[in-house]
C-alpha cells in the first residue's frame, strides 16, 4: 500500500495519491491531472477511482480531466447531483482498491454531500480518513458553502456536529488524519500548518471535537468569527458540479507570447485586463498603466479569487520569464480559464517599443515616520479586520477596510486627496494601490515594509489587543 499527499502551497491543498496491488484512486485531483498519470504509469498501475469529497469551492478539481484520460470512475458522496458521469455512492459504501478498502463515510455539514473517505487496510484494520473540509487539524470546515440549498449555516454546523461525533469520533485514535487544507485556506478559521496527524492528538486539541461539547456550543464556536465566502467560491463549486473546460486547452489558449504592439491591440481589442505578477518591488518600479498587481510570490491564486470578480474576465499577463505557463496554470486551478497570453520580453520590451510606464512611490518606515510627524497624512489601512483590530496606527486621518472588500469601498475614499497605503509586510498593499490606480486615484504613495515595521517605531499606535482564537 502506498499514500502519497501532494500539497499544493499556493491553495493551502492536499490531493492524495493511493495504490495497491497495481490499483490506483486519486483523491480531490488538482486541475492539471496529467501528474496523477505520470505516477500511475511509472508504478505500472492503473488509475481506478477518483474520489471527490466534495464540490471544492476554492478550486477546481481535476476529476473531469482526469476521468476521460484515465477511464477512472468519479465517487461523490450521498446527496451530490452532478451533469457528467458519476458513481454517486451510498452511506458505509466500500470500493475495493487492490488489497485494501476505502469506506465513505457521509459527513454532511461543510456540504451536504460531503464525506469523509476511511481507509481499511489488507490487515482489516481502520488505517486512515480522508476528510476533506468535514475535519482539518486544528479545526472543521466552514458550514457556509452549500450551494442550491435551502438550509441556514445553523442547520448545517448541527449536521457537522453530527457528522463529527457520530462518523469520525468513534473511530480509534491512532487512525491518520489526511484533511483537505492546511494553514492559508479561507475553508476554515484556525487550520493548523501541519497536513497531517492522528484522530487521537485531534480528540484533545481540536476545540469542535471537546468531548463535553453541547450542539449549541458547537454551533456558536463553528460559526463565530466566520468572515464572508470569497466571491470566487459559489462559482468554482458550480464548476466543480457542471464540468469545465480541459486544462490543457486552457493552457494552450493562454500560454501564447505576445510583442508590444500585439499585446496593447489585444489588451483594447478584447476589453482585457492586464495582471502583473512579478514581485510587488518590480511593480512599483514600472509597470503597464492600468495594470493590477498580483504577484506570484504571495497568495497568488486566492487573492486572484477575491478581487476579479469575473471568472469570464480576458486577462494578459505580464509575468516573470520562465513563469508564463506556471501562471495560467494557477488561474485555472481557481477557474480563471479566458488567459489570452503574456507580454514576450516583459516589461524591458514594452519599454524598448516606446510604450508608457508608471511607477508608484514607495517609501521606507523611515521616511514615512518623518512624514507623519510633521504632515497630517491620510492613512488607509488594508489589512484584514481582524489584523486591524489587534493594532493599528492611530489618528484621526487613518481609514481601515480590508483588501478583500475594496471593490465595495470605492466611495470611502477621495481621489483628490494622497493616501499612504500599509498592509502586514507590503504585498498587499500594492495590490490595493494598483487596482485604486487603474480606478483613477493617483495620489498613493506605499509604505514597502508594511505594519511589520511600523508598530516597532514611535508611531502612535492602538494598544494591542490579543486576538480570540479557539
Amino acid at each position: 500500500m502506498k499514500i502519497e499527499q501532494i500539497y499544493t502551497g499556493c491553495l493551502a491543498q492536499g490531493a492524495y495519491y493511493i495504490e495497491s496491488d497495481g490499483e490506483v484512486a486519486i483523491i480531490d485531483p488538482l486541475r492539471e491531472t496529467q501528474q496523477y498519470v505520470d505516477k500511475a504509469n511509472r508504478g505500472n498501475a492503473k488509475i481506478k477511482y477518483i474520489f471527490e469529497t466534495h464540490f471544492h469551492a476554492d478550486f477546481v478539481s481535476g476529476h473531469v480531466d482526469l476521468a476521460k484520460k484515465t477511464g477512472a470512475i468519479i465517487v461523490f458522496g450521498p446527496n451530490a447531483e452532478t451533469d457528467y458521469e458519476a458513481h454517486i455512492a451510498k452511506d458505509n459504501e466500500i470500493f475495493q482498491l487492490g488489497n485494501i478498502k476505502i469506506k465513505v463515510l457521509h459527513t454532511p455539514g461543510h456540504t451536504l454531500e460531503s464525506s469523509t473517505y476511511l481507509l481499511i487496510d489488507e490487515n482489516g484494520k481502520n488505517h486512515a480518513i480522508f476528510s476533506g473540509d468535514t475535519l482539518f487539524l486544528g479545526d472543521v470546515g466552514r458550514p457556509d458553502l452549500a450551494i442550491k440549498s435551502d438550509l441556514t449555516k445553523e442547520d448545517l454546523a448541527s449536521m457537522l456536529y453530527d457528522s463529527l461525533r457520530n462518523k469520525i469520533m468513534t473511530l480509534d485514535d491512532d487512525v491518520i488524519v489526511y484533511p483537505a487544507h492546511g494553514a492559508g485556506s479561507a475553508c476554515g478559521k484556525n487550520l493548523s500548518k501541519e497536513t497531517v496527524g492522528v484522530l487521537g492528538e485531534q480528540k484533545k486539541t481540536n476545540y469542535a471535537l471537546r468531548a463535553n461539547m453541547t450542539r449549541d456550543d458547537f454551533v456558536q464556536e463553528v460559526l463565530d468569527g466566520i468572515a464572508p465566502p470569497p466571491q470566487y467560491f459559489a462559482k468554482n463549486a458550480m464548476m466543480n458540479k457542471s464540468g469545465y473546460d480541459t486544462f490543457e486547452k486552457v493552457l494552450k489558449k493562454g500560454d501564447v507570447a505576445l510583442d508590444a504592439e500585439e499585446f496593447e491591440i489585444k489588451a483594447n481589442q478584447e476589453d482585457a485586463l492586464v495582471l502583473d505578477v512579478r514581485t510587488e518591488g518590480e511593480f512599483v518600479q514600472g509597470h503597464i498603466p492600468n495594470s493590477i498587481f498580483i504577484g506570484l510570490n504571495g497568495a497568488f491564486a486566492p487573492w486572484v479569487g477575491a478581487l476579479i470578480t469575473d471568472l469570464e474576465q480576458p486577462i494578459l499577463l505580464v509575468a516573470p520569464e520562465g513563469k508564463e505557463k506556471e501562471t495560467v496554470t494557477r488561474l485555472s486551478r481557481v477557474g480563471y480559464d479566458n488567459t489570452l497570453g503574456y507580454l514576450k520580453g516583459g516589461i524591458a520590451a514594452w519599454k524598448a517599443a516606446g510604450k508608457d510606464v508608471e511607477t508608484l512611490e514607495s517609501i521606507s518606515t523611515e521616511v514615512f515616520e518623518s512624514r507623519f510627524k510633521n504632515e497630517d497624512l491620510n492613512i488607509l489601512d488594508v489589512r484584514k479586520d481582524g489584523e486591524y483590530k489587534s493594532m493599528h496606527l492611530k489618528g484621526d486621518h487613518v481609514q481601515h477596510f480590508s483588501l478583500d472588500y475594496i471593490n465595495d469601498n470605492m466611495n470611502a475614499i477621495d481621489q483628490d486627496k494622497t493616501y499612504y497605503l500599509y498592509c502586514a509586510g507590503g504585498y498587499r498593499s500594492v495590490i490595493a494601490a494598483s487596482i485604486l490606480k487603474a480606478r483613477g486615484f493617483k495620489n498613493l504613495v506605499d509604505i514597502a515594509a508594511g505594519f511589520e515595521t511600523l508598530k516597532k517605531t514611535s508611531l502612535p499606535t492602538s494598544n494591542f489587543v490579543c486576538p480570540t482564537t479557539l
